[in-house]
């Protein structure tokens, strides 16, 4: 057996979905369909569907921090994202962790709402992400409404979307993505700022219900990306370009808003 083949490990720090479109299983899947060996540490589980949240539970710190060390006395981690960080407690807990490690190549992807509305982020968990996790990112990846959140401020344009962008770099990031699927005036444009320039990524705007698990995706493809070498700025692209056909050849599985399809180039 050939072993001089060293696929790069990532991993995604995030929540389970039972129905397996977003959280940790869609970060699995977005990894190992760009090229990467995916590695989990779950923070909570969800009773999900399709249709929407119908519990949480999330796990004790010691166990969330317990998954951590195992991970990183291990394997080399190339780079890291996080999904999922319910509480203040266990947000504090994961950024002493990636502190400890020495994490540099942090995707961070603040999950504050579900698709159907369910909130997963406690209302006083946000000043920690802000303090403590945010000032460790690489890159932030907040859609719209998250970026509204965590900036103060109403994002109606892309010069709105520009300004949100500063107020979040100032938090301490070294890149933030603004994902403008959401943004009425620019849709399907995302927005990348490293606290000087700022990237524009036009895209196509697919109207399709079928876009459950699309930001735990995008934000796992660049991690991967990240991994196996590539500048942020073409991490990015790669990683919008396989999220554009995730969405495109979406799952139309349950009966709400079904999963973007994270191995679409395989054949039927």
């Amino acid at each position: 057996m050939d072993t001089s083949y060293n696929m790069k490990q990532v991993l995604t720090i995030a929540g389970s979905d039972s129905s397996g479109g977003a959280g940790i299983q869609a970060d699995l899947k977005a990894m190992a369909a760009n090229g990467v060996f995916g590695m989990s540490v779950i923070t909570s589980i969800t009773a999900q569907n399709t249709k929407g949240v119908a519990a949480v539970h999330d796990l004790p710190v010691s166990v969330i921090e317990a998954q951590l060390d195992a991970i990183f006395d291990d394997f080399d981690v190339a780079a890291v994202k996080t999904g999922m960080l319910s509480s203040a407690a266990i947000v504090d807990a994961v950024s002493r962790k990636l502190q400890k490690y020495g994490v540099t190549a942090l995707v961070v992807d603040p999950v504050m709402v579900a698709k159907s509305g369910h909130p997963l982020l406690q209302q006083d968990a946000v000043d920690h992400l802000k303090a403590t996790l945010i000032p460790l990112a690489l890159l932030v990846t907040p859609n719209v409404h998250e970026a509204e959140r965590l900036s103060g401020l109403a994002i109606k344009s892309l010069a709105d979307a520009r300004q949100a962008a500063k107020a979040i770099h100032k938090l301490g990031c070294k890149h933030v993505l603004i994902k403008g699927g959401h943004l009425l005036a620019e849709k399907g444009t995302d927005l990348l700022y490293d606290g000087r320039f700022f990237n524009v990524y036009k895209g196509e705007f697919i109207d399709t219900p079928h876009t459950h698990g699309t930001g735990c995706t995008f934000a796992s493809a660049i991690a991967a990306q990240l991994a196996k070498g590539k500048p942020l700025p073409d991490a990015v692209q790669t990683a919008k370009t396989y999220i554009t056909e995730a969405i495109r050849h979406g799952l139309a599985i349950g009966h709400g808003k079904g999963p973007t399809n994270p191995f679409y180039f395989l054949p039927n």
